[in-house]
This record gives C-alpha cells, sequence and structure tokens, in this order.
C-alpha cells in the first residue's frame, strides 16, 4: 500500500486480507514510503490503524506498526472465530 492509496485500492487489499484471516493466515501489512513522503509517516500509520479497524472482527494485530527502512509494516493474526472453538471441543 502506499499513504496516499485510492479508496478503491484500498477496499479491494481490505477484502484480501479479510479472507486470508478467514482462512486462518497471518497477514503483514505494509505502507511503502516514495521520496517526500517519508515526512508524512502520520498518514501511513493512519492507514495501518485503518486497515486494522476494518479487520477488527476477523484479526487482531500481533505487532505495532513500525518502521522497517522504507516500509512500514504491522502484523495481524487471526481471531478464533465461536464455530471453530465449538468444532475443536468435539
Amino acid at each position: 500500500m502506499r499513504p496516499k492509496i485510492d479508496e478503491h485500492d484500498y477496499n479491494f487489499k481490505v477484502k484480501a486480507i479479510q479472507r486470508f484471516l478467514r482462512d486462518g493466515h497471518r497477514v503483514k501489512v505494509s505502507v511503502f514510503f516514495r521520496g517526500r513522503e517519508m515526512s508524512f509517516l502520520d498518514k501511513g500509520r493512519e492507514v495501518l490503524e485503518r486497515v486494522a479497524r476494518d479487520c477488527d472482527g476477523l484479526g487482531k494485530v500481533d505487532s505495532q506498526p513500525k518502521m522497517e527502512g522504507r516500509y512500514m509494516r504491522m502484523m495481524l493474526v487471526p481471531v478464533l472465530q465461536k464455530s471453530e472453538s465449538k468444532s475443536s471441543k468435539d
């Protein structure tokens, strides 16, 4: 993702993230900063926090957003669903 990601592109990527979380996979979400965008790190953090809010019922933040070079990354892990917990007890 980028700090100035378009709404349609954002929605497309969030749907993919939600699908991965439903399937039980961990997801690393990255925002790439190019050139002068490095001076607007708060915009990238807002994008990652928005992803975390939009995936609230399916996943939770495992590692908070942190900078790794020109990337700001966070890790989402799936939340155990109620239907899965019932089937695992049987």
